[in-house]
């Protein structure tokens, strides 16, 4: 499988992402597949691909504010790329699979070790430090304030002013060590989970005008 061509497929098409899910977001979720991938005993070569892939249809939901689903139009985009590589019909069924089920809000559930690897990569960019820079940039992205004490998170619009940082952390981000598949994801998880509880205490401390 030539996996620098993918490579270069995948950049092209996430080159006008958002910068919350860049070119920068896939290769931390490369290199986070291929560090659980190896402990988990997957197959590296399938699970590069999907890494790879996993986000080309990230620009279409973006536009669409929401209204589509990327992991649905990116297994949509894979699909028509592998037709064109030779590779396992068990293979490229695998890898559309695994695009397909990486997504945290989505219907569909990873069924494959290198499914279960992507989906918990995915997740663990989306947490700790850099899942915290990531979600104050998404919420700059959309122009959201930076917090509105006097709304509950969990009543408040995605894509709207008010969906902050804190409400991601709040309707997703302190869920995800519970959604992890494998067993090395779920390690790396509960640290990057123990420093985002921290953060945001000191965040609503600060908010709130104290010290």
């Amino acid at each position: 499988m030539d996996i620098e061509y993918i490579r270069e497929i995948a950049e092209r098409m996430t080159s006008d992402s958002s910068g919350s899910h860049d070119w920068y977001h896939t290769k931390r979720v490369y290199d986070l597949c291929m560090r659980i991938g190896n402990v988990e005993g997957a197959d590296l070569d399938i699970l590069g691909i999907a890494a790879y892939l996993h986000d080309i249809g990230r620009p279409y939901q973006d536009r669409a504010k929401g209204r589509v689903c990327h992991a649905e139009k990116g297994a949509e985009l894979a699909k028509e790329i592998l037709e064109k590589l030779i590779i396992p019909e068990e293979d490229r069924i695998n890898i559309i699979h695994a695009i397909r089920t990486h997504r945290f809000r989505g219907k569909n559930v990873p069924e494959t070790i290198e499914a279960k690897v992507l989906f918990d990569a995915d997740k663990l960019d989306s947490i700790g430090a850099v899942g915290i820079g990531r979600a104050f940039l998404f919420a700059g992205e959309v122009g959201a304030t930076l917090h509105n004490p006097d709304i509950t998170p969990e009543e408040s619009e995605s894509y709207s002013k008010n969906d902050t940082c804190y409400r991601e952390y709040r309707v997703k981000l302190m869920k995800i060590k519970d959604r992890i598949l494998t067993k090395e994801g779920h390690r790396i998880a509960l640290e990057r989970h123990r420093f985002m509880e921290e953060f945001f205490k000191r965040f609503l401390i600060e908010c709130s005008g104290a010290d």
